[in-house]
């Protein structure tokens, strides 16, 4: 007795494998979805907006500590939120102390030095790029940064240089070492008045 085989290939199985019409229903469902997904949601109170903003902001600087500036341009990248709610929330932030820039470059400039003996000039580049204000900047090393302060990170600098590489015994060693230092952020004057100390006790020349 011969057996009917079993039809499988129904028109839901067709529309998984691409190979014909969906199943009936699907195409109202699909639209139905849309019709979802496209109407527009309903505005937020001023007071959840003000609090998704300060949300926000309280994320970033959990991460890690941000100038003010530096914080607005991180908000302002996030549409959903609104320019004066990121004003808003900064205001606060400032009066709970969260935001301080005086604060910020003083603990950044401390942090740097304490790891890396490195100059002004180096310095005050790495706070520009925080966003930092430049009187601020200067007000910071007003604080750290008095000449015999320098001048002993310079010291440091040269002591590990040729710890490493020892004393230069050629020309081009001698300004190996002087632009390894000035991209330190040392001042070039600066750097020859401690080389010439050096001139003085090895008999080096550094012209």
């Amino acid at each position: 007795m011969a057996f009917r085989r079993k039809r499988t290939d129904y028109p839901i199985n067709r529309a998984r494998r691409g190979t014909g019409k969906a199943y009936p229903g699907a195409e109202q469902n699909s639209a139905a979805d849309e019709d979802v997904e496209s109407k527009p949601r309903a505005p937020l109170s001023e007071e959840k907006a003000r609090q998704k903003a300060m949300n926000a902001a309280l994320k970033l600087l959990a991460a890690r500590a941000r100038s003010e500036q530096q914080l607005r341009e991180k908000l302002l990248e996030k549409s959903w939120l609104e320019p004066q709610m990121i004003e808003q929330a900064i205001a606060r932030l400032k009066e709970l102390g969260y935001i301080n820039d005086r604060s910020f470059a003083l603990n950044y400039a401390e942090s740097r030095l304490s790891l890396r003996a490195i100059g002004k000039s180096r310095l005050r580049r790495e706070l520009v790029e925080k966003k930092v204000p430049r009187a601020i900047i200067e007000e910071t090393f007003e604080k750290i940064y008095a000449e015999s302060t320098e001048e002993n990170s310079l010291q440091q600098a040269i002591d590990k240089h040729l710890r490493i590489h020892g004393l230069p015994d050629d020309p081009k060693s001698k300004r190996r070492i002087i632009a390894h230092l000035i991209r330190q952020g040392f001042s070039y004057d600066l750097i020859m008045k401690k080389l010439r100390l050096i001139e003085n006790a090895t008999d080096e020349e550094w012209t």
